[in-house]
């Protein structure tokens, strides 16, 4: 269905603040900027901003639901005869050979690191998406193979999947903030992902393979 006047009007205005917001943060620091000083910058009113994003965190997490949904998605979309891990494993794969800038393979992802590692409420939410990640990918698991209540092995799995990625994204993070650059740190990510890999059992491995119909 097409988007509407009001929904694009919507979404642009959402977009305006957030790349208001992220700009400051950018040049101040996360805890040195205000909710009204944004809503001056970009010019609408204080009331408008927090309609659009409840609290700070929100603005500098805009994308946040990307994240936690990118697992549950490659999950679903896996390939007949795959599991969940080597979907997963073969997805960060492919976004790090492509160099995305998804997964922080960009240059300029240093000063978003820094403003992160500077702030503990941003640490704070971090942690707390990363929580939404393992339990979004468990209820995928349950739902994927039919698990009954008190299957104790998509908890076990979405904390082993989701650890590939924040794993990944940490290390990535790690090295953009040394000044590197976005294609020399994809090239070393492989062999962390490979090494990653080596060290999930074979069950581990084997797990929810999508049928071959």
């Amino acid at each position: 269905m097409a988007e509407g006047l009001r929904e694009r009007k919507k979404r642009q205005t959402r977009q305006h603040i957030s790349d208001v917001a992220t700009g400051l943060f950018l040049e101040r620091g996360f805890d040195a900027v205000t909710m009204a000083e944004i809503a001056e910058a970009a010019d609408v009113s204080v009331n408008t901003v927090y309609n659009y994003f409840p609290a700070k965190e929100d603005l500098f997490f805009d994308r946040s639901k990307g994240i936690v949904d990118r697992l549950p998605r490659y999950v679903r979309g896996r390939d007949k005869g795959e599991s969940a891990a080597a979907a997963v494993l073969r997805e960060l794969h492919r976004e790090v050979e492509e160099v995305a800038p998804s997964i922080g393979l960009i240059d300029g992802y240093a000063g978003f690191m820094r403003v992160v590692l500077e702030a503990q409420a941003l640490r704070s939410r971090l942690w707390a998406i990363q929580q939404e990640v393992v339990e979004s990918l468990e209820r995928t698991l349950r739902e994927e193979t039919g698990a009954v209540d008190g299957d104790p092995l998509p908890a076990l799995m979405a904390g082993q999947l989701a650890w590939l990625q924040s794993t990944l994204m940490g290390w990535i993070g790690g090295e953009m903030v040394k000044g590197r650059k976005a294609v020399e740190v994809s090239r070393e990510a492989l062999v962390l992902l490979d090494g990653m890999e080596e060290l999930l059992s074979e069950k581990a491995l084997n797990y929810a393979v999508r049928a071959a119909e």
